[in-house]
This record gives C-alpha cells, sequence and structure tokens, in this order.
C-alpha cells in the first residue's frame, strides 16, 4: 500500500470520527436546550443575553434552576384569599392614576405576597423567588422583575417615569392572573379537601364553588390601562 493511500485512509478516518464527535455533541446539547427554551420561553432569550451570547452558560443556569426549584408544587389559594388579592390588586391599579409609584410598589409587594402563598420562596428573598417563579412561570417571570425593579427605582433623576412605571404594572398583571388563577391542579386539591368524592359528589359543590371564584377573579380585574389613565410622577 503506498504511502499517499495510507496518508488518504488517515484522513478519511479522522474526517469521520471528526463528524461523529460532532453528531454526537449536536445530539445532545439541542435537546436540552429545546426542552429549556420550551419550558423557560422568554426568560430563556433573556437568560442568554446575560451570559453575553454564551447559551451553554445560560442553559447550566437554567438547568440549576430546574434542579433547585423543579420539584415544587404550588399551593392552591382559598376563595376567600384569592378575592383579597383581586381586590388589593385592582386598588393598586386604581391608585395608579393619582400615585403612580406608591401603586407599582404595592403591585411588587403583593406579588410577593401571593408567590409566597402559593408555596414559592418568601418575598424578602427575591433573587430566589424570582428563579422559582421562572421554573413554573417562565413565560410571565418577567413582569415580576419589571414591576421589582421600577419599584426600587428612586424619585431622583434617572428614576422610572410614569410610561415605564405603567408598562411595569402592565407586565406584572400577567403573572398575577396566572398565580391568583386557580388551576386545574387546584381544583382537584379542592374537591379532596372538601370530601367530595368521599361522599359521592365528585361534580357538585367543590368544582362549582372553584370555578366560580375563578370567573369572578377574572371579571373583576380591570385589565385595560391605558397610557391616558396616569398622571406624570
Amino acid at each position: 500500500m503506498s504511502t499517499g493511500v495510507i496518508i488518504a485512509l488517515i484522513v478519511i478516518v479522522a474526517a469521520v470520527v471528526i463528524v461523529a464527535a460532532a453528531l454526537v455533541l449536536l445530539a445532545r446539547r439541542p435537546q436540552g436546550g429545546r426542552n429549556l427554551r420550551r419550558r423557560f420561553g422568554p426568560e430563556y432569550d433573556r437568560t442568554v443575553a446575560r451570559h453575553d451570547g454564551d447559551a451553554r452558560a445560560a442553559e447550566r443556569d437554567l438547568a440549576e434552576r430546574v434542579k433547585r426549584h423543579g420539584s415544587l408544587r404550588e399551593r392552591p389559594l382559598e376563595p376567600a384569599a384569592r378575592d383579597q388579592y383581586v381586590a388589593r390588586w385592582t386598588a393598586a391599579q386604581e391608585r395608579f392614576v393619582d400615585s403612580p409609584r406608591e401603586a407599582v410598589a404595592e403591585a411588587d409587594r403583593l406579588l410577593q405576597e401571593l408567590a409566597g402563598e402559593r408555596g414559592f420562596p418568601d418575598g424578602g428573598r427575591y433573587e430566589e423567588q424570582l428563579a422559582a417563579l421562572s421554573v413554573h412561570h417562565g413565560h410571565r417571570v418577567h413582569g415580576f422583575r419589571q414591576v421589582h425593579r421600577a419599584a426600587q427605582s428612586g424619585t431622583a433623576d434617572g428614576g422610572a417615569g410614569t410610561e415605564e412605571l405603567r408598562e411595569a404594572m402592565v407586565e406584572a398583571r400577567a403573572l398575577f392572573d396566572e398565580l391568583v388563577t386557580p388551576s386545574r391542579r387546584d381544583h382537584a386539591r379542592h374537591r379532596a379537601d372538601d370530601g367530595s368524592e368521599a361522599a359521592g359528589d365528585t361534580r357538585t359543590a367543590a368544582p362549582a364553588r372553584t370555578e366560580g371564584s375563578a370567573s369572578h377573579s377574572r371579571s373583576h380585574l380591570p385589565w385595560a390601562f391605558n397610557r391616558h389613565q396616569a398622571k406624570g410622577s
């Protein structure tokens, strides 16, 4: 066998090994990337941006969040507590007309309290609460981040203006809606707590009550919130 043929074979084998290794890497990483992107939604892209475009570093960050908080199970809200949160949010939005900063600060506190009651880390640990919320509400968690930053901004030069405060309230309301609205898991837990299955009445009082609460919550949330409502801050 000539030297040229041997060299050609070596080059071919090396190329095959390189291609095989690349295929293995591609088969591993995109799967995790797709799963994380699907789970975190816009939060995935924000995390990549925070890591200066390094997708691997971002995915390690997100995977660590899932490891820490993925097993968290959200606690259901009692109907009375849900109604109180809805009333407080409505009052905050109405207050925005005259006192935008105070309204945003109240919305920030309200989201932290609500998340804590749903089983997320206590609001006193903002970063940890944010990380846990991102695992379970990745498509909405930016509203929490935005309203918290707006609430923390001072009144001095460089602080958030009225339009930025309004946008923070609008973004935050989507997360509030997800946290305050009963899920199917909540319905099942309420049925179990009420003992309706043991009584042989699995289609009556408990489901109707929780569904009614959900309708009540949705119908009394003043989501229309345009830029002309607020006075200058």
